[in-house]
């Protein structure tokens, strides 16, 4: 063995050109992927097939930048994020890197699917899907009926992040079958887009799901009283109904102040009213409505807020989402700062509640 010291410069020299050699190796193959993984909105290239995980690329011509938007008046003076929303709010396919083509047994199979558990997850949330998947999110048989969990997610901003968190994800979908992930910039402004590219799926691979429910997967859901809630009323809805229930929201309209997360300008609409829809943080709906939704989101435009776009297909199918006392999405209030705010006592008849840490859901 050499010592620091004694160390040949010949030794050196071929050390480092070896050590040089990978680096370029790693630069050509894995960084590509990491380029091709972490692309931003505009990007459709398909990726590369991973082995022994479901994967249905979507080959769609790329879906280019809409240039004129720059000609709007105030453009240049908007944020970044929402510059790109309507550079791109064109875009509505992209492809698919994750796919579960089974999980409802494919498309003729799905009717034997009761209550399909839709959740939006970012890719870096994965203590959250891991603590769904053991709690209210497991898949199993409850009152004679099967309920089934997928996780609906794009891809990480930062190059390198996209290029660890696309391998998670990929491991994910390998060990449980429940990732459904697409190639697009998983941010707030676009959460509208992976509720459409759902409903595309939802369309091909489980058109006879009876019901489904959508939301974040930083809630706490009682499957069992969801469940017991649909099948109170099946005699009347089995699915081929309307049905959209959660926390309603009426005679609002668009925030206009900068500082806030909600902030949408005239740039994208004028209007000053949206119309009635329910919080995003967590929706039911029955398997009609889904498929309605989705076909009245072809002629729609995409728009920033994703629960306020439902509403919008909602009206233009005629049909009003409602309200229910059980779904609790801006959280329970506790009548009192001295009682326990985990006592089950307030959650036992809740269908859901907004929100929760990993750990504080599992509690």
């Amino acid at each position: 063995m050499l010592s620091r010291r004694g160390c040949k410069p010949e030794v050196l020299i071929l050390t480092m050109v070896g050590i040089g050699g990978l680096l370029f190796l790693f630069a050509t193959n894995e960084g590509e992927h990491v380029r091709k993984a972490a692309t931003r909105v505009s990007s459709t290239s398909p990726p590369a097939p991973t082995p022994g995980v479901p994967t249905t690329p979507r080959h769609v011509p790329e879906c280019k930048e809409n240039s004129l938007v720059a000609n709007i008046s105030g453009f240049a003076d908007l944020p970044g994020h929402i510059q790109d929303f309507l550079r791109y709010k064109h875009c509505k396919e992209f492809p698919q890197l994750l796919d579960a083509p089974n999980k409802c047994g494919g498309a003729e199979g799905s009717p034997g699917v009761f209550l399909l558990l839709a959740i939006k997850s970012s890719p870096g949330n994965y203590e959250r899907r891991e603590i769904i998947r053991k709690t209210w999110g497991e898949e199993r048989t409850y009152q004679g009926v099967h309920i089934r969990r997928l996780f609906l997610s794009g891809e990480a901003g930062d190059v390198r992040e996209a290029w660890k968190l696309n391998r998670l994800l990929r491991l994910e979908a390998a060990e449980h079958g429940d990732v459904l992930q697409w190639a697009f910039l998983d941010s707030f402004f676009n959460l509208t887009l992976k509720q459409v590219l759902f409903h595309s799926w939802l369309e091909a691979r489980c058109p006879g799901a009876r019901f489904l429910f959508n939301g974040d997967d930083d809630v706490f859901t009682n499957t069992d009283n969801v469940v017991q809630y649909l099948l109170g009323m099946q005699g009347a809805n089995d699915g081929d109904g309307h049905l959209y229930v959660g926390q309603l929201i009426a005679h609002v309209g668009p925030i206009r102040e900068k500082w806030s997360k909600y902030y949408v300008p005239e740039q994208v609409t004028a209007t000053n009213s949206y119309p009635s829809y329910c919080a995003g943080g967590g929706v039911l709906m029955s398997g009609f409505t889904a498929r309605t939704i989705y076909k009245e989101s072809l002629g729609i435009e995409l728009f920033p807020i994703d629960d306020v776009y439902l509403g919008m297909c909602l009206q233009k199918a005629g049909l009003a989402p409602a309200s229910h006392v059980g779904i609790r999405t801006v959280g329970v209030r506790v009548p009192s700062s001295k009682l326990e705010s985990f006592d089950p006592c307030y959650y036992k008849e809740l269908l859901l509640v907004h929100r929760f840490v990993p750990y504080e859901m599992l509690v």
